[in-house]
């Protein structure tokens, strides 16, 4: 079974903020979570919108140097 998008959008996040720890996040990770959640906006529920926007600010505190 394919995951939704929610889901990828949850994991695509993780992941970064996982790689964030680990000294290994790159630009294209945060792109790929910021387009994952973007994807993920079109078809979610208004609960999965409230999440999905705190998954946004959650990305968007984490800076790459």
């Amino acid at each position: 079974m394919q995951k939704n998008l929610f889901q990828q959008a949850k994991d695509a996040v993780t992941q970064f903020t996982s790689n964030i720890t680990g000294g290994n996040a790159s630009a294209q990770d945060k792109q790929a979570a910021h387009n994952a959640i973007q994807a993920a906006m079109n078809d979610a529920t208004p609960e999965e919108k409230q999440q999905l926007q705190q998954l946004q600010q959650q990305l968007e505190q984490h800076q790459l140097s």
